[in-house]
């Protein structure tokens, strides 16, 4: 189980006791929560049909009655996010999709992977290439001036900053500024 630090990723959902004024629950999804791993801020979880990890704040476990923590932040709309998705696995309603990443993005980011990936192992520009987009289609235009050849550099640029921690960017819905 990949553990994302809450500070690294806002859709940690943080589980705790629920407040003795309200009426009791049911907890449909105590037998649910994926393999337990413990740290010192709690015990994290996941639900992974849904896609979701949860913490448990210390002394908290799956089987209590159970209450959502949502920190006011700047990462408000990704922990809100998170927990719509929560919800609908307590209502046992089809997961949602996680939003964070359009499917185009993610289509980028593999190729962006692909391409670093064979820049590393010593793949030159070209043949990255023709691995992504085939032959035929490289081969349509001289290679010096070729857009694909922009394209291909590009990749594993973006590919590097990924590596180099980039990545976390991901965790978090893009924000308009």
């Amino acid at each position: 189980m990949v553990v994302w630090s809450p500070s690294n990723d806002p859709t940690v959902v943080f589980l705790t006791h629920r407040p003795n004024f309200l009426p009791s629950a049911p907890n449909a999804l105590a037998d649910r929560f994926g393999a337990k791993r413990d740290a010192p801020e709690g015990s994290y979880s996941t639900l992974p049909h849904y896609d979701l990890q949860v913490l448990f704040l210390p002394g908290t476990s799956p089987n209590d009655q159970l209450a959502a923590v949502i920190p006011i932040d700047g990462d408000l709309l990704d922990r809100i996010d998170a927990l719509a998705r929560l919800s609908r696995a307590w209502l046992e309603r089809p997961p949602l999709r996680d939003t964070r990443m359009t499917r185009d993005q993610r289509r980028r980011f593999r190729l962006r992977l692909r391409a670093t990936d064979g820049r590393m192992n010593g793949a030159t520009y070209r043949e990255i290439a023709i691995a992504l987009y085939g032959a035929a289609r490289v081969e349509t235009d001289p290679w010096k001036t070729s857009p694909l050849r922009d394209a291909v550099i590009a990749f594993v640029e973006a590919g590097k900053a990924l590596i180099d921690g980039g990545y976390r960017q991901l965790l978090r819905h893009r924000r308009r500024t």
